[in-house]
């Protein structure tokens, strides 16, 4: 099979068809090592991706009622494992009771909500995997001390190691993005359990990065009240960015002794991450 322009892409759902099959097979190639775990494809289009997937274990989502035709019209062998609906309305606990990959050709202006999705359920899903656009893959991959560095970083690698694989040109799009692209893979790794307050952990990766620009103890002020006992300590002397995953734990192990903690977790900022994910 190869790419077919029987379906015009649609702007308004991000649609950007991928056309080169040699880029497809390279992100299929990047959850090989799951070869036993069923397969969720998210946004799957015109199939390109797909068909260098195993069909017995695979199923696809999508909310494009025109790929869903072409889909079924031309993948006989996923047999009513195609989904029409939008994965991040999805019950993944209802559709797969086991272990399972997530890959895809993820569209471009709800990348960052996916993965967010994907850490909800981190103890299914062993390992994630796709393209995206670059500059939001270098954010998930950075590294403390890097500019890309930021509140998705911190929170996504609480829970999973996160790769910049590859790199992608416009031209292997129909129609070509005006950006670059990546193709990343999250890999869940060994923690099992967090020994500090994860929701307080969120609201202290969120508070700082808002002020990324700040010392974190002119940047959680707001949390902890002007001229806090704590403050003296070395690593509020930091920017949020220099802080690494661990130093966030054990800065929010620190903050939950405090006897005031138990009521700095603003519950407003947990639900929906969204705003703030271009931080």
């Amino acid at each position: 099979m190869s790419y077919h322009r029987e379906i015009t892409p649609k702007k308004s759902l991000g649609q950007h068809f991928l056309k080169d099959l040699t880029v497809a097979e390279r992100i299929a190639d990047t959850i090989s090592e799951y070869s036993g775990l069923p397969i969720l494809e998210v946004g799957a289009g015109t199939g390109v991706l797909t068909q260098f997937l195993p069909q017995a274990q695979t199923t696809v989502v999508e909310l494009d009622r025109d790929s869903i035709a072409y889909l079924k019209a031309h993948f006989p062998d996923l047999n009513g494992r195609i989904i029409e609906a939008d994965f991040l309305q999805l019950d993944l606990d209802k559709l797969f009771a086991v272990p399972f990959c997530v890959i895809g050709n993820y569209p471009y202006n709800i990348s960052s909500q996916i993965f967010f999705k994907v850490l909800d359920y981190r103890d299914k899903i062993p390992c994630c995997a796709g393209m995206l656009q670059k500059e939001v893959a270098e954010r998930l991959a950075a590294k403390a001390g890097k500019k890309a560095y930021g509140i998705i970083t911190v929170l996504l690698n609480v829970w999973y190691d996160i790769e910049y694989l590859f790199t992608v040109e416009p031209e292997v799009f129909d129609p070509p993005p005006k950006v670059r692209s990546a193709v990343i893979r999250m890999t869940r790794n060994a923690r099992t359990a967090l020994d500090c307050n994860e929701a307080l952990l969120k609201t202290i990766v969120k508070t700082a990065f808002n002020q990324r620009r700040k010392t974190m103890r002119n940047g959680l002020q707001s949390l902890l009240g002007k001229g806090n006992e704590l403050f003296a300590l070395p690593i509020f002397d930091k920017r949020p960015e220099q802080l690494s995953v661990e130093e966030f734990i054990e800065l929010t192990k620190l903050i939950t002794s405090e006897k005031t903690a138990k009521n700095l977790v603003c519950t407003e900022f947990l639900p929906n991450f969204a705003p703030f994910l271009t931080i």
